[in-house]
């Protein structure tokens, strides 16, 4: 394991960076982009095989797919943070002209990010496809996905889902945000979904649960374990259960802050709770 007290840092660092550009814009999606941010840090600087310059085509390491694109600021904080493209245009997002789109968008050029995703539920389905041409070009490294447990409610993810089972697409490791939480409400009010390990694993898929998911070091050794099922004939589901606005303490539990911005005073409040640790854009 690489250096965990950086990863803390830089963890914190992430959440700072989220509360300011949703606050800036007034706009954007921070409460499942906190809810995430332990995640997105483990696996761009432990847990995936990725080199440091972007190409297109993602031959010879493995990729990643978000597929909801709405936690547009977590990812474009990790991707700069990661060398991706300058942290300062963390300070453009949602802004006209600017790379940094509500949700991420291939037009735009941005390195780090392969496909537009926002339109929920589709995001399984480009994964799988990118885990098939790697199987076609003989490239023996992963795809990893995020999905939300609310995404789960649109139908294309489950034909997808049946889909991989029955084509065994084993180099693929799709992970869904189990927070409990969506815009309307709690997933259990607006939607019960039941079991959802129990129906992956119906649907022919191995399972691995990530019960502490905003915990550094259980993200990395859950997903370590995840990898050891890859290439056995079956795709691979972590649930991994997380607080929406995870580290703010007036976000958490609840998703009133799904899609709302911090005001002066509350940004304040989180940025307390956050003390800059690698440097504010």
């Amino acid at each position: 394991m690489s250096d965990t007290k950086h990863l803390e840092d830089l963890v914190i660092q992430v959440r700072r960076d989220i509360l300011r550009m949703v606050h800036k814009v007034n706009s954007g999606h921070p409460g499942g982009s906190l809810g995430c941010t332990e995640f997105f840090v483990a696996l761009y600087n432990e847990i995936m095989d990725r080199k440091d310059s972007f190409n297109m085509d993602g031959i010879d390491e493995d990729v990643f797919f978000l597929s909801n694109g709405h936690i547009s600021p977590v990812f474009y904080s990790v991707l700069a943070r990661a060398g991706y493209f300058p942290v300062e245009e963390l300070s453009t997002f949602r802004l006209i002209d600017s790379r940094l789109q509500g949700h991420p968008t291939t037009h735009e050029g941005l390195p780090g990010v392969r496909v537009a995703s926002g339109s929920l539920g589709q995001g399984m389905s480009v994964a799988l496809g990118a885990a098939l041409a790697k199987k076609l070009n003989n490239d023996d490294h992963l795809v990893y996905s995020l999905h939300g447990d609310g995404e789960l409610q649109e139908g294309q993810n489950w034909e997808a889902i049946m889909y991989a089972a029955g084509n065994n697409v084993d180099n693929i490791i799709a992970t869904i945000d189990l927070n409990g939480q969506q815009i309307d409400g709690p997933t259990d009010v607006v939607l019960p979904m039941g079991n959802l390990k129990e129906k992956f694993e119906a649907f022919g898929w191995d399972v691995v649960e990530i019960n502490q998911g905003n915990n550094l070091e259980e993200i990395i050794k859950g997903m370590a374990v995840a990898k050891t099922k890859t290439g056995k004939g079956k795709p691979v589901c972590v649930m991994l259960k997380t607080v929406m606005g995870n580290g703010v303490d007036f976000m958490m539990h609840t998703h009133a802050w799904h899609g709302k911005a911090p005001n002066d005073e509350q940004l304040e409040i989180g940025l307390k709770q956050n003390a800059e640790t690698l440097g504010d854009y």
